[in-house]
């Protein structure tokens, strides 16, 4: 089931449509997510960054992974790995992910739940499926945005946001009709529970067949929309979206969605991203899991983990006997 879900969203707090006076944000590009290999072999669909859509300013990336029935002994995930210079939100629709770090840190992410970690100035991490999941096998749904950091704050020290799915800001559209999961940033005057240092917003949204979500939108923040599962409309104008789908949009102060009247998938309702940011607006150069301002800092990265002063695998954790890894 698509993460958390509420019996009456119309108990619950309504975004405000939009004035009339209000410009909708029209698509400006719409591009498909490109199919890739990552881990330890696991299929994700990446809109971002690709050969159609290079730049997301202030986001660096964006995985989809799932929605997947994995067989028993099929599910996989990212074994060791490090990080540099941006953070990593793991938001789950379906399936549990267990991670752990090399400053000692970790933990159990599952249905509707979001692991917000902010790599600064270096950590080793891994992110597997549970025992249980690989084991017996299960529907697995999540996404991973990468968020950058701007230069006076690469350098931070590392740590984790666990959001547990009841701890999301729920609202529902004007007319009820869909259900809204703020996980960070503002909405219509609404907070998410995520803290990030670079000023964005996330949120997903369950329009129900037929559904029509307008929402305010900051007009100096970028706006995306990434469908999920299912299918509709954007903008005043219509343009069609469908699974896998990203449409970047124009300049404006509200996002118009309208869901079509059939919906031929799980959930029975249009699953979409809404996220955008303020843009940092500073030269970029990334090399794998480093998002730096400089080649002279990716060196620097590249020597730094090498030499181990990102930190080391923990030795409880360092056996490659470990169920995905």
């Amino acid at each position: 089931m698509p993460a958390v879900t509420v019996a009456n969203p119309v108990v619950l707090p309504r975004i405000t449509r939009p004035g009339l006076d209000a410009t909708d944000r029209a698509p400006r590009t719409v591009v498909t997510a490109h199919k890739q290999m990552e881990g330890a072999g696991f299929e994700v669909r990446r809109p971002f960054p690709s050969a159609d859509l290079r730049g997301a300013d202030p986001f660096i990336l964006l995985d989809h992974l799932g929605e997947v029935a994995y067989e028993p002994h099929e599910a996989k995930g990212a074994p060791w790995h490090p990080h540099r210079g941006f953070e990593t939100v793991t938001y789950l629709l379906d399936g549990v992910f267990v991670h752990h770090d090399s400053h000692g840190g970790g933990g159990t992410i599952a249905e509707g739940d979001t692991q917000w970690m902010t790599a600064g100035s270096g950590v080793l991490h891994d992110e597997l499926p549970s025992e249980e999941l690989v084991i017996n096998g299960g529907w697995f749904h999540g996404v991973q945005l990468w968020v950058n950091l701007p230069r006076s704050k690469k350098w931070v020290d590392p740590r984790y946001q666990d959001l547990r799915g009841s701890e999301l800001t729920l609202l529902a559209s004007d007319d009820g009709g869909s259900l809204v999961r703020l996980i960070a940033g503002e909405l219509d005057g609404h907070s998410g529970p995520g803290w990030t240092h670079t000023p964005i917003t996330y949120a997903h949204a369950s329009l129900n067949p037929g559904a029509r979500l307008s929402t305010p939108w900051p007009p100096d923040f970028t706006a995306m929309v990434y469908v999920l599962s299912g299918s509709g409309r954007v903008g005043h104008e219509g343009r069609p979206l469908r699974e896998g789908q990203l449409a970047v949009l124009g300049n404006g102060e509200a996002i118009t969605l309208i869901a079509d009247d059939r919906q031929d998938n799980r959930t029975g309702v249009w699953e979409v991203l809404l996220l955008g940011g303020q843009p940092i607006n500073e030269r970029t150069v990334q090399y794998g899991p480093f998002v730096m301002n400089d080649e002279h800092e990716i060196m620097q990265a590249i020597q730094d983990f090498q030499a181990g002063r990102m930190g080391t695998v923990p030795a409880e954790h360092a056996s490659p006997s470990r169920p995905g890894s």
